[in-house]
């Protein structure tokens, strides 16, 4: 493989291969568009057919450890385009006994400008729908289950990590369902988008060299095979000089990334402990290895913590993005190679990331309900259900006393709250929804 040999000395020599998905993607393409040029009688029929076995042997696997280049390369996927060029070429040939191509007849109406971003659109999207949507709805799931089944535990609230008033712990868990929920709605939302593919608009958009039919042939086959809704892209233009719809892909996996960190954030306090945390919760699978190498029985967060440096890398890859969806002038997106490969990582270690924390963490937790409760009696901030009634400034001097360990049953009585209206002002149940509390007295 002459172009693949060269490609060592120039690109760069990483050890970062590309990923099943997109290799398996750029066979699609190079399986569709033979059949695309047989049907349009442009290209020998038994060459053809030599191609597409050869270009699904590239979808099924079968010729992985070919593909070689380095994914820091020349930025439109020139070099992963040749490596399937010509890793096709020579296994059809070797099949046939005759000379099969690479540029002439597996790489027929097309050119790496429009190969390179429909192979990374079509994995990214395959990507997301296998792996991360149904984490998605995994974690939905369990979430919304942890919040059915604590939604009479009460604790206390907490702002700026001080006590605040009562919540449930199902409520708590509830908002992250509902954001997760709406996480995934959104990145639903976005893969239409990505569907618009710029096969046949050949170098540089116009699709010189190229049959008129042939993207719409293409599509086809893709279709056909895939069942995703792929079509050419309405402006093959804008397709294959910007990578924006993938960045805004990546975006939003960081978003779904960024609500995972913050609930890992609360799982490790609420498991903070036993003795000096906060210990609201118990995590019995943590204990399944050992937390410490020097302190025996020490139990860590370790899911919880694996999941959260997941979602500092996704973090970091859509930072990358960012830059590499600018990269490029006038009909040429340079960071084809690198935001394709980015969003396939991005996109398994979040749906990893989404599995371990709803399997492992969220459906294996166990609520500490006294405790919680303890804490939730104890908040100084429960004077701010007598703040309508005594007024603001009074209950500060009141939720000072709170604070160096008066009891608000006390305050109350001292205020003349008889026990039975201390009773009612203080029944938790009351105190996790909406309502001003003094004037139920």
């Amino acid at each position: 493989m002459k172009y693949v040999e060269g490609s060592r000395r120039v690109f760069l020599n990483t050890g970062t291969k590309f990923p099943r998905e997109i290799i398996s993607a750029i066979g699609l393409v190079k399986y569709a568009a033979a059949s695309a040029n047989v049907s349009l009688g442009l290209l020998d029929r038994e060459v053809g057919r030599a191609i597409m076995r050869e270009s699904r042997n590239v979808m099924k696997g079968k010729l992985d450890t070919l593909f070689v280049v380095d994914v820091f390369q020349t930025g439109s996927g020139t070099g992963l385009n040749m490596n399937a060029n010509e890793v096709i070429s020579e296994a059809a040939s070797a099949e046939l006994g005759k000379k099969v191509h690479p540029n002439d007849h597996v790489n027929m109406s097309q050119s790496s400008n429009d190969v390179g971003p429909t192979a990374v659109r079509i994995a990214s999207i395959r990507t997301v729908e296998a792996e991360l949507l149904p984490a998605m709805a995994l974690i939905v799931e369990a979430l919304s289950g942890l919040s059915r089944r604590t939604s009479r535990v009460y604790k206390a609230g907490r702002t700026h990590l001080r006590d605040a008033l009562p919540v449930t712990m199902g409520q708590e868990f509830g908002a992250y369902a509902d954001a997760f929920r709406r996480d995934s709605k959104a990145i639903r939302a976005i893969l239409p988008y990505l569907c618009e593919v710029p096969i046949g608009g050949t170098a540089v958009g116009t699709g010189v060299n190229a049959d008129p039919r042939f993207g719409r042939k293409v599509v086809e086959v893709i279709r056909h095979e895939t069942g995703l809704p792929v079509r050419e892209a309405e402006n093959k233009f804008r397709a294959t000089r910007l990578l924006t719809d993938m960045e805004l892909l990546s975006s939003s996996l960081k978003v779904a990334g960024l609500d995972l960190f913050r609930l890992c954030q609360d799982l490790r306090l609420m498991f903070s402990g036993p003795v000096t945390g906060i210990g609201e919760i118990d995590i019995p699978s943590q204990e399944e290895v050992a937390g410490s190498s020097i302190m025996p029985g020490k139990t860590n967060p370790v899911t919880v913590e694996s999941a959260m440096l997941a979602c500092s890398q996704i973090v970091g890859l859509d930072s990358a993005n960012q830059v590499a969806s600018t990269l490029g002038e006038f009909e040429l997106a340079m960071g084809v190679p690198l935001l394709g490969y980015n969003l396939i990582i991005e996109t398994k270690l979040l749906a990893e990331a989404l599995r371990k924390i709803s399997s492992v963490v969220i459906d294996k937790v166990v609520p500490f309900k006294d405790r919680s409760r303890t804490y939730a009696e104890s908040s100084p901030s429960l004077i701010t259900l007598i703040s309508p009634t005594t007024g603001y400034d009074k209950a500060s001097v009141i939720g000072k006393k709170l604070a160096k360990g008066t009891s608000i049953r006390q305050a109350l009585k001292e205020l003349g709250y008889s026990q039975k209206q201390i009773d009612k002002m203080l029944d938790l149940k009351d105190l996790v929804k909406p309502g001003i509390q003094a004037k139920k007295l």
